[in-house]
């Protein structure tokens, strides 16, 4: 069980971490563009990667058909 020290120290640790969490939320700069809010926001992500790829091959493929019934 934990003894009275170090529980207040980990209250301690919380409350401070809370403050920091708090002025990092109030201090962020905000944009009224929703948009500036998302962008780059899933760039890395596996999922959004293979969607840009199917996409792409998409694209190449509608281009190849295209081009060979001129």
């Amino acid at each position: 069980m934990l003894d009275e020290t170090n529980l207040e120290q980990r209250l301690a640790t919380l409350e401070q971490t809370v403050a920091e969490l708090k002025r990092r939320v109030i201090d962020a700069p905000t944009s009224s563009n929703w948009l500036e809010k998302i962008i780059g926001s899933i760039s890395d992500e596996p999922a959004f990667l293979k969607a840009l790829e199917y996409g792409r091959s998409l694209r190449h493929a509608d281009i190849s058909t295209d081009e060979t019934s001129e």
